[in-house]
């Protein structure tokens, strides 16, 4: 499995509006590609803004490239995700899962 991670940073006012971008548009998208197993949204407050980490497991590097094409770093960004951005990351960095751990019911 392979991690996905890209940041960008959403002006201030707007991070309801992200979360809603991300929830009802981006979210179901990427659910319809074979391959993609989750997506997480991370976020914290920066000086210019609020910085959200957006966190996508996938199958492997080929599932992904049907969502980013074939420059697989290349982030993926619409433009209306876009216009609610300060600053974003021009490419993703992709990691190996190699472990992973899960609470158990108390």
């Amino acid at each position: 499995m392979i991690s996905r991670h890209w940041a960008g940073v959403v002006k201030r006012g707007l991070e309801h509006h992200y979360i809603n971008h991300l929830e009802r548009e981006t979210f179901p998208s990427l659910a319809r590609l074979p391959g993609f197993v989750s997506a997480s949204i991370l976020r914290r407050s920066v000086d210019d803004g609020i910085e959200f980490r957006i966190v996508t497991v996938w199958r492997s590097l080929d599932a992904i490239r049907a969502f980013a094409g074939d420059d697989l770093e290349a982030a993926v960004v619409p433009p209306v995700a876009a216009a609610m951005m300060v600053r974003y990351d021009r490419r993703a960095v992709h990691y190996e899962v190699v472990g992973e751990a899960k609470g158990g019911v108390s």
